[in-house]
């Protein structure tokens, strides 16, 4: 398990906090902490729990995996989208023709944003940026004249 850094969790949690425009006593009212002890943490004077974690994480209406991973309790996920692709997979609701859409669509989203980080990455690649792919595009050819 990796180190906590409290500091940094501290300034994290202040900034989601800022983003949301919730005052430091409006935050620990929705997550059910009290005033001073949230201000501890953001300040980086305490660790809290998992738990805590938990309850700030859903009061700021993020993840809480993304808590953990600036506590330092998980590690960063690098397989990511692999829990997504097993459950599109797992699903018994959709077809076999169906799971492979949504896989395929997933990937076309996924190449699109690298391309965008890294403009070399897209080189030699027919489909560029400006025109995503989307399943709408397939269909939308309208009734057979």
């Amino acid at each position: 398990m990796a180190s906590l850094n409290v500091g940094s969790l501290g300034e994290y949690i202040r900034e989601q906090r800022r983003n949301a425009q919730y005052s430091l006593r409006q935050l620990a009212e929705a997550a059910g902490v009290s005033n001073p002890y949230l201000s501890q943490i953001e300040r980086g004077l305490r660790k809290p729990s998992a738990e805590i974690l938990q309850q700030i994480a859903k009061a700021l209406r993020i993840s809480a995996e993304t808590l953990y991973v600036q506590a330092g309790i998980l590690e960063e996920r690098r397989d990511e989208g692999l829990e997504l692709r097993a459950s599109i997979l797992a699903d018994p609701l959709i077809n076999e023709q169906q799971k492979q859409a949504l896989l395929a669509v997933y990937e076309a989203f996924l190449k699109e944003n690298a391309a965008r980080r890294d403009p070399a990455a897209e080189a030699g690649t027919p489909t560029t940026p400006a025109q995503p792919t989307t399943p709408a595009q397939t269909t939308t050819d309208g009734p057979a004249a």
